[in-house]
């Protein structure tokens, strides 16, 4: 059982959440390279060799999906556009097909009932632009402020709302530090500049919406809660750096104008020449924050160059992904993200959900500790209204299941089960769960 409408705010909304290369399938409809089907391509990057050529044909099968959306009773789904299928070249020419098939989208929803929740970024940068260094290169806040006067001109008029990047710690960290996702780069220099200039296209793409009229626009970040591994000195210092690093960066940047001091020892110098000057595009006002949140790490001091930080194992039950199931972290980043950063914003909790181990069996999957999982997290928002925080709310990731970028299609987070042979989709015990706590 999860809770339902009547235990919410009345104008408390729930949503699903999908992107658009991990489900619409990108080798069709006229969509250009991208920097994932690279990534992908090289051998040991994605689990089996695994790709989003086909995803779960999402293109093809879009009324089925937008049924099933607004079968689970849903009031807002949260969707991305592909920036190479609308300009498969990241600049010039426009493919009519793809702004035709978000046209498509778009109306459904309307058609539907169901509010259309736009993000115009979820990773998948046209290869072309990332030849020319993608985000390392200060023209991308360019190159992504006329996407979307593209995009926006064509269905900006009838979006509910709409946010520039998800993730942006994905987007430049995880991806340029770490290596886990496209470009796959391990380079502190290249990670600098791409955490600044993901902001500064943030703030560009703000004002050329606001220059189309259009209202209801915000941020999504990601969060990961910290604890220490211990109560030395190092290890606070390392739990410091990581939240910095994590949760501060990017908020900071949106909504105080500021760096974290603690990420600041590591990246100054190798972030752009005057990238102070940028925070007045940076800080171009937004109408609401979004966060996406799953786990927590325990985090402990590392005896290696800064951030000299590095991950040990938690005692918590842990999904699929091996992340640790934490739903007082969601609690605390709602409360802290209104005190410290955002003050009466409305919030959304614009993603949380599980990967589990789902079997389909005679036609079912009772997926029982996504159910748990979730009504433990709706607890922790409820907690947070409760406190007076300004949760207006919560969008599950994600409806079906999907390409998951560098594990493959091996881990599902889906309400809806994927059989990615026939591609059939069968709605989970979570999804009846939903449709049944949901039920106006």
């Amino acid at each position: 059982m999860l809770p339902t409408r009547k235990d919410f705010p009345q104008d408390f909304l729930f949503g699903v959440a999908t992107s658009a290369y991990q489900i619409e399938g990108h080798s069709f409809g006229g969509a250009g390279p991208t920097h994932w089907d690279s990534f992908a391509a090289t051998p040991g990057n994605v689990d089996k060799a695994d790709n989003g050529a086909v995803g779960c044909d999402h293109y093809h099968r879009l009324v089925e999906d937008l049924d099933l959306i607004a079968g689970g009773n849903f009031d807002v789904y949260r969707f991305s556009t592909s920036w190479a299928r609308v300009l498969p070249e990241g600049r010039g020419a426009v493919n009519q097909d793809g702004l035709d098939f978000y046209d498509r989208l778009v109306d459904g929803l309307l058609e539907r009932g169901v509010k259309p929740a736009a993000t115009l970024y979820h990773w998948e940068l046209p290869s072309a632009l990332a030849d020319l260094g993608g985000w390392r290169n200060r023209d991308i806040a360019n190159w992504f402020a006329d996407y979307t006067r593209v995009i926006m001109e064509r269905i900006g008029d009838r979006v509910w709302s709409a946010a520039p990047i998800n993730e942006p710690w994905c987007v430049s960290w995880l991806s340029h530090f770490e290596g886990h996702h496209a470009p796959g780069l391990r380079d502190i220099r290249a990670t600098a500049r791409a955490m600044h200039h993901v902001l500064l296209s943030h703030g560009r793409a703000i004002e050329v919406m606001r220059d189309l009229g259009m209202s209801n626009l915000g941020a999504v970040c990601n969060f990961e809660y910290v604890e220490p591994a211990d109560n030395s000195a190092e290890t606070a210092r390392a739990v410091a750096t990581y939240d910095a690093i994590y949760n501060r960066f990017f908020l900071g940047g949106i909504f105080k104008g500021e760096y974290p001091q603690e990420v600041l020892e590591g990246l100054a110098p190798h972030l752009p020449t005057g990238w102070q000057d940028d925070f007045a595009t940076i800080t171009q006002p937004v109408d609401w924050c979004g966060l996406n949140y799953y786990t927590r790490k325990i985090i402990g001091p590392a005896d290696t160059p800064w951030p000299s930080l590095e991950e040990r194992p938690g005692p918590l039950p842990k999904t699929e992904m091996g992340w640790e199931i934490y739903p007082d972290g969601l609690e605390y980043f709602l409360k802290r993200t209104a005190r410290d950063f955002t003050g009466d914003l409305p919030l959304y909790v614009t993603e949380n959900g599980m990967a589990a181990p789902d079997r389909l069996e005679n036609g079912a999957v009772q997926d029982d500790d996504r159910i748990d999982y979730i009504n433990r997290h709706l607890g922790a928002v409820q907690r947070a209204v409760q406190a007076g925080v300004p949760v207006k709310g919560y969008y599950s990731w994600s409806l079906m299941d999907n390409f998951e970028w560098a594990l493959g299609y091996d881990k599902r987070f889906g309400l809806v089960h994927v059989d990615f042979d026939s591609l059939e989709r069968t709605p989970k015990a979570s999804y009846h769960a939903f449709r049944k706590a949901l039920t106006r």
